[in-house]
């Protein structure tokens, strides 16, 4: 059986220059074939608005959806470490407001860590989530909740001055407390910078290589998202190709009647069609003037 991974075997594969691998996942088929797969964690991200609900953002996406889509994760991946993502508003308005949906996401539906967006603004957050014995992830760079601010979903820190402001969040970040930092979004000369500067493990996602792993969308990754695919992903095969020409194929068999064949049929016991054919007629004659 796979063991878990904690967070002290991501501080000693940073130390090991051993590289992380995460995607995200939304339900249990997928979280299934992650644990299957050897993924050392998973991110039940709030991306699944796009990607599962069809919103044109994250910003939509509640707590609520959030703790079903984690729990089944969690059903689906027992042995792999699971990182909740706190949607919009779940943790903007107050440290208290943190803390208590924080706590829900293990509660509820018994995920290992929460990921939270923003640098220097939300430290207060960071470390009241910390001091409640909670493990957190931050998130900088390309922040989806706030990309209205940053004017759009734009790749972030590619001017000195930028990728000095980027540099300062995840000192910020780390000082507040949190245990992991995924940078999205920046060159990838900053990412590595910060990923040599910070003590805890820094991942990239679309930040280049030089730093403790990788993240991606799993829904980019397979090819089912169809509506834009980011720069920084790489298919690795074409599901939504594969889905479609089945429902096509499946469709011209039902219109041509080649579906369903014999062998697609159950069959009544031997014997048992003559009793049935005899008990309809002897019906049928009962009921007739």
């Amino acid at each position: 059986m796979k063991k878990k991974k904690a967070i002290h075997d991501f501080y000693r594969m940073k130390e090991d220059k051993k590289k992380v691998t995460w995607l995200t996942s939304y339900d249990y088929p997928t979280a299934q074939f992650a644990e299957a797969a050897d993924l050392d964690m998973i991110l039940v991200g709030d991306s699944l608005g796009m990607c599962v609900y069809g919103y044109k953002s994250t910003v939509p996406v509640t707590m609520d959806q959030c703790i079903v889509h984690c729990e089944a994760v969690r059903r689906g991946a027992p042995n792999t470490f699971v990182i909740g993502d706190m949607p919009f508003m779940s943790y903007q308005a107050s440290d208290q407001d943190a803390v208590f949906n924080a706590g829900r996401f293990l509660k509820e539906a018994d995920v290992d860590a929460v990921k939270l967006e923003g640098g220097t603004r939300v430290v207060s957050r960071i470390r009241a989530i910390v001091d409640a014995g909670i493990v957190v992830v931050g998130h900088i760079g390309l922040t989806p909740q706030s990309s209205g601010a940053l004017g759009g979903h734009k790749a972030q820190g590619r001017t000195a001055e930028a990728a000095a402001l980027v540099v300062e969040d995840a000192l910020a970040v780390e000082a507040a407390g949190a245990h992991m930092l995924l940078v999205e979004a920046v060159p990838p000369e900053v990412c590595a910078h910060i990923a040599a500067t910070l003590t805890i493990p820094v991942y990239s996602i679309g930040a280049g290589a030089n730093c403790d792993g990788q993240l991606l969308i799993v829904s980019d990754l397979i090819g089912q998202f169809q509506a834009f695919t980011p720069k920084f992903v790489k298919k690795y095969c074409d599901v939504a190709g594969i889905i479609t020409d089945a429902m096509r194929a499946y469709c011209s068999d039902v219109r041509s009647g080649a579906f369903p064949e014999d062998q697609h049929c159950y069959h009544m016991l031997d014997g048992e069609h003559e009793k049935f054919t005899a008990l309809m007629q002897a019906k049928n004659s009962q009921t007739q003037p």
